[in-house]
């Protein structure tokens, strides 16, 4: 016989309350879900149509001939020589690349987190101007100062162009801001007490450094070195203007294979290669973003910074400040005088010429000069298009969430890796029937570059939604306010400067978009970047002139985008 024991007082009353707490608690956690879906919604639906659609088409096209799949075309193309070659020397090159990055930034990494100096903003934007200039901007400036008739051509008879310490240089000059950024960020945020603390104990200063600070920082090297493989594993406008004919990565070799050869299938096996790759590489990356943010403990960066003391740290101040003049703003400096150096002498020769398409050679359909507007405009509809997608897409992932949500994440970065030749090609074979049938319409050069622009938005914005304190997200709801209204007036006000900056980022990727706009631009209708390689390829001191010209005035739109952002950005953590 089992005794029931006796019911206290109150305790029916407890319970039934805990049970409606429960209650409440599910039904919020549901609501919570079926919200993050509902912003998910629009993001997955942008990818599905305008990636995941053209990627998988133009594959399908390659390696499906009459209504059957060739998957041997895979092995053949894997074990042909020239393919190895290729896949080689993109591994190599970018290996090398980021090895060479890391070993010169580094260095203005620790200077940008823990000095305080004249004119730091103005330099961290300068740092940063690189690599939202498009590749074949970076290029030209390379080729500017290595190349034939470049400065140390003129100098002192040296020529790199063609060779593959061009491409390296480049990509350094490219890269810089990834590593000073994303390792200076966090550097920042570093209490230094814990090293002091260790130098206290009898540490030396290295032992402290090794033991100490290496450590805290590693994921965020880590997350910084594989961006920079990333990049330099997909680079194009640099090996394209730089490699010459005997260079030449996967995404060189795509385009090749694509535009000029008309080999879909080699194509398309090359395409599944480098996808392969880039979802590895942005699986670690994703792992070490993870590692960083759960397992450190971070100050106000404004506390860390100080001037420099003693003669150690100010030569250290002046090595960074002249590796930055000589590595980043002597090419872009190179670029501007040469775009004045006339036939006839320094003046506006070049710039002049760009407002009629007769002088262009044939080149263009209308003046080169032109092309400023139309990438003005489509940098400024593919902003609003990154921004729509972009913010549903970093409100989704505001609160951290099992693998669903991670996988969204590592989604909505895939366009930075994937080859963008693959999209603009995909863009005309996937998207030229009804119900959308936009291969004629000029829409379709912003929602390319607004694919570029979607991860810079979700990177900028997602860090500062996080940072929103969620119990007044929560007496907003308790209040009676509907999702909608929470994050009209909680969240968007708190935000407001990130999403300027996200929209500043997106705005300056979008302007240099080169890989998939080269496809898709129409010939009435060039942007700036495609003009510069249009121009580049064509021989005469006049087509030269005119693609330093046009390259200046795209670098300097960059900056000055640049310098406004520095000065509305207060958050620096983050990567960009």
């Amino acid at each position: 016989m089992v005794l029931a024991r006796p019911v206290e007082p109150g305790e029916n009353r407890k319970t039934a309350d805990g049970h409606r707490k429960a209650d409440r608690a599910d039904g919020g956690g549901r609501r919570a879900l079926a919200l993050r879906l509902a912003l998910m919604a629009v993001p997955l639906a942008f990818f599905a149509v305008f990636f995941a659609y053209p990627v998988a088409a133009i594959v399908t096209r390659g390696l499906r001939v009459g209504g059957q799949w060739r998957f041997g075309r895979i092995a053949e193309v894997l074990t042909d020589p020239a393919t190895l070659d290729v896949l080689w020397f993109t591994c190599w090159q970018a290996v090398a690349s980021t090895a060479l990055t890391l070993a010169v930034a580094l260095p203005g990494a620790y200077v940008f987190a823990r000095f305080d100096f004249p004119g730091k903003g103005l330099l961290r934007a300068v740092v940063t101007v690189p690599f939202v200039l498009p590749t074949v901007v970076a290029g030209s400036a390379f080729l500017a100062l290595l190349g034939r008739g470049g400065l140390l051509d003129e100098l002192w008879g040296v020529r790199l162009d063609t060779s593959v310490w061009a491409i390296l240089l480049a990509h350094v000059f490219f890269n810089y801001a990834v590593v000073v950024r994303t390792v200076g960020g966090l550097w920042a945020q570093l209490d230094p007490r814990q090293e002091e603390a260790a130098r206290v104990l009898g540490a030396s200063r290295l032992s402290a450094w090794r033991r100490v600070t290496l450590p805290a920082l590693a994921p965020a090297v880590a997350a910084a070195a594989l961006m920079v493989f990333l990049f330099t594993f997909t680079s194009f406008g640099v090996i394209q203007i730089l490699g010459g004919p005997r260079y030449a990565t996967l995404e060189v070799a795509i385009y090749r294979e694509t535009a000029q050869l008309l080999d879909l299938p080699t194509a398309a096996v090359l395409t599944l290669v480098q996808f392969a790759a880039v979802a590895a590489v942005l699986a670690l990356h994703a792992w070490t973003v993870r590692r960083r943010e759960s397992a450190l403990r971070l100050v106000d960066p404004g506390r860390t910074a100080r001037r420099p003391n003693g003669p150690a740290q100010w030569a250290l101040l002046w090595g960074v400040l002249a590796v930055v003049a000589l590595l980043i703003v002597t090419p872009l400096a190179v670029l501007v005088e040469r775009s004045l150096n006339g036939p006839d002498g320094y003046g506006f020769t070049y710039y002049e010429a760009l407002k009629s398409a007769a002088d262009s050679g044939g080149t263009f359909f209308v003046a080169p000069m032109e092309a400023i507007g139309n990438s003005l405009r489509y940098a400024a509809f593919a902003t609003v298009f990154a921004l729509a997608v972009g913010g549903l897409a970093a409100a989704a992932l505001t609160r951290k969430a099992g693998r669903l949500v991670r996988g969204f994440d590592a989604l909505l970065m895939l366009p930075l890796g994937t080859s963008a030749v693959t999209v603009g090609f995909g863009f005309l074979i996937a998207l030229d029937e009804p119900p959308l049938d936009l291969r004629a319409s000029w829409v379709l050069v912003p929602l390319a570059q607004a694919l570029v622009g979607v991860p810079f938005v979700v990177r900028t914005m997602l860090p500062v939604l996080r940072a929103v304190d969620h119990r007044l997200r929560e007496a907003a709801a308790v209040l009676g306010a509907s999702p909608w209204r929470v994050w009209r007036e909680v969240d968007l006000p708190l935000v407001g400067r990130a999403v300027a900056v996200a929209a500043g980022f997106a705005f300056a990727v979008s302007l240099g978009e080169f890989g998939a706009t080269v496809f898709i631009a129409r010939p009435d209708r060039p942007t700036l970047p495609v003009a510069i390689a249009r121009f580049l390829g064509r021989a005469g001191q006049l087509t030269y002139g005119q693609a330093m010209a046009l390259s200046t005035i795209l670098m300097l739109v960059c900056a000055g985008s640049l310098l406004a952002l520095e000065r509305i950005r207060t958050d620096r953590s983050g990567e960009f």
